[in-house]
């Protein structure tokens, strides 16, 4: 499995960002993809998930609202569209996939991750 990220920037507080995540080895037979950021000084923290089939999605907190998460089986990919950002969500951004477990938002349960992008909102 080969998870690649990619759509982060510079962007300004207000802008749109849309991130994307492909998988290269085509394991999306995976049944939940999740997104999570780390920002500077910060730990790992759950930005949201989404069922490979049924297509549900999860949100944390801090995003709902302004963050969306969609997939395109054809492509294997998923994408976290980003909307209305703040300076917060500076971070770097990761996919991950294969989850096992009850909770989607812990990434200990996540067994294959991208190699993250780099998202900067500028104030």
């Amino acid at each position: 499995v080969q998870l690649q990220a990619s759509g982060g920037g510079l962007v300004q507080a207000g802008d749109s960002l849309r991130l994307s995540c492909t998988d290269s080895g085509r394991t999306f037979r995976s049944s939940i993809w999740g997104w999570f950021r780390r920002a500077p000084g910060k730990e790992r923290e759950f930005v949201g998930s989404i069922a490979w089939t049924q297509s549900n999605t999860d949100y944390s907190d801090s995003v709902k609202g302004r963050f969306a998460i969609s997939r395109d089986i054809a492509k294997t990919t998923v994408w976290l569209q980003m909307n209305n950002l703040k300076p917060e969500d500076t971070a770097i951004y990761y996919c991950a996939s294969n989850f096992s477990g009850d909770d989607f938002s812990r990434s200990s349960g996540y067994r294959y991750w991208g190699q993250g992008t780099q998202v900067t909102v500028s104030s």
